[in-house]
């Protein structure tokens, strides 16, 4: 990231073309985090991302997807990112061009100033979310939203296009809603307003091209390994090796939206290779991924910074989530300290499924108290009945209501998932 950062900032127009990207190749077990990288990269970047699975590739000629879909997908998901960028841009310009649009839908024709100046007041805290106000709305346009795309000669010719940016000939329907309702519709027709679908698609294409990052997961799959006999070419192997190639490298890919060059995007390449290695992929792919990055297996502490750690860790979403039906989920530092120690424990003894484990030992913990979170409840509100009645504070309630408070302390968790590791041993006889 730091790289293209400064890139994007070199003076020199010329030298800048010149720079090309140093693509990834990240090596590791399943559940280490390899995706899990890239996304929060592009996430942080607000970078254009597009994930896709080798696997689901052949060489060009034979059924199946052809590489060329992943940089169509990419200039889609940049469409998306510019879209939010020129939102937040001009997010008190659309404000106030929507709040003009609902006051004179709400007052009509001839309103004075006072009225305007009320009713706005009124919009603004919130009073006139349930007024109703009949807006036209486009109708649904066919094939689709984007119209159909052909193939041929090595081309993407939109059938639709030939009509305008806009597809098909639509008309406008009007129907009634309230201010709540019609507010998100006269947000996209405003912004389509400011921002024409020429300018969104022309600097999509540009941000695609300078920012977008392209992540090939299980690319190991795709890596016949060394010593395999092998009865000609494999389109789903090899030959996508060799499609990956250019693409890569750079060049230019025909859309639906114009041509797209690859020079300057990202890729990233990942994979667990286990039954093949790095050195088994073609000798120009290998070339065009030069650096190499290898994560290793994840650990009991590991586990136990990922469930603490983050802002929106498991733990802290089990607990948002029995928390909307009244219920307190606690878990003790020894619990989440013997959760971390029982998911490695499991990966080494059955299938190392890295930090999936963690979803696994979560929903075992919490499994009886998911089902009965609505009677604790309700006898939660029966003690606090009866505790008021004898003038006792032993029950708890909140403002929201009454509260049952569940704790999980290390003692539990070793009493739930026993039974796992069990199930799991017997599991390793079973033909």
């Amino acid at each position: 990231m730091l790289f293209r950062w400064r890139r994007q900032r070199v003076t020199d127009p010329g030298m800048r073309g010149e720079i090309t990207p140093k693509n990834l190749l990240l090596m590791g077990p399943t559940g280490c985090g390899k995706t899990e990288i890239a996304r929060r990269l592009a996430k942080l970047a607000e970078a254009p991302f597009v994930k896709v699975e080798a696997t689901k590739f052949t060489e060009v000629g034979y059924h199946g997807r052809d590489v060329d879909s992943i940089i169509r997908d990419l200039v889609e998901v940049a469409q998306t990112t510019v879209k939010q960028r020129c939102k937040r841009a001009a997010a008190k310009r659309i404000a106030e061009a929507i709040e003009g649009h609902i006051l004179h839908m709400v007052l009509g024709e001839g309103a004075s100033h006072e009225d305007i100046a009320e009713a706005r007041e009124k919009y603004r805290a919130g009073q006139l979310e349930d007024a109703t106000v009949e807006i036209e709305v486009p109708t649904s346009k066919m094939p689709g939203p984007e119209g159909f795309t052909i193939q041929t000669g090595g081309m993407s010719v939109n059938v639709v296009s030939v009509f305008g940016p806009g597809g098909l000939p639509k008309g406008k329907e009007k129907r009634t809603m309230t201010v709540a309702e019609a507010r998100p519709y006269l947000e996209e027709m405003e912004t389509e307003r400011q921002f024409p679908p020429e300018l969104i698609i022309k600097e999509a294409i540009r941000v695609a091209e300078q920012e977008g990052i392209v992540f090939i997961d299980e690319i190991d799959k795709i890596v016949n390994p060394s010593g395999m006999i092998r009865h000609g070419s494999d389109p789903s192997a090899e030959g996508v090796q060799r499609d990956l190639l250019p693409m890569i490298e750079g060049s230019v890919v025909s859309t639906k939206h114009g041509p797209v060059a690859t020079d300057h995007m990202l890729f990233i390449a990942s994979g667990a290779f286990t039954r093949a290695k790095p050195s088994d992929m073609m000798a120009e792919l290998q070339g065009r991924l030069p650096i190499r990055v290898e994560l290793k297996g994840l650990t009991a502490a590991d586990f136990e910074r990922i469930l603490t750690e983050p802002e929106c860790n498991m733990i802290y979403q089990q607990q948002q989530l029995l928390g909307c039906e009244g219920v307190d989920l606690v878990f003790t530092p020894e619990a989440v300290k013997e959760i971390a120690a029982m998911a490695e424990q499991i990966n080494k003894e059955v299938e190392n499924i890295g930090a999936r484990r963690l979803h696994t030992v979560l929903e075992r913990l919490v499994e009886d108290i998911s089902f009965e979170a609505p009677d604790k409840v309700a006898e939660v509100g029966v003690d606090i009945v009866a505790a008021t009645d004898s003038d006792s504070s032993s029950a708890k309630q909140s403002a929201g209501g009454p509260t049952y408070v569940h704790i999980i302390d290390k003692e539990d968790v070793q009493v739930k998932l026993a039974d796992l590791l069990k199930k799991q041993d017997l599991d390793k006889y079973i033909i």
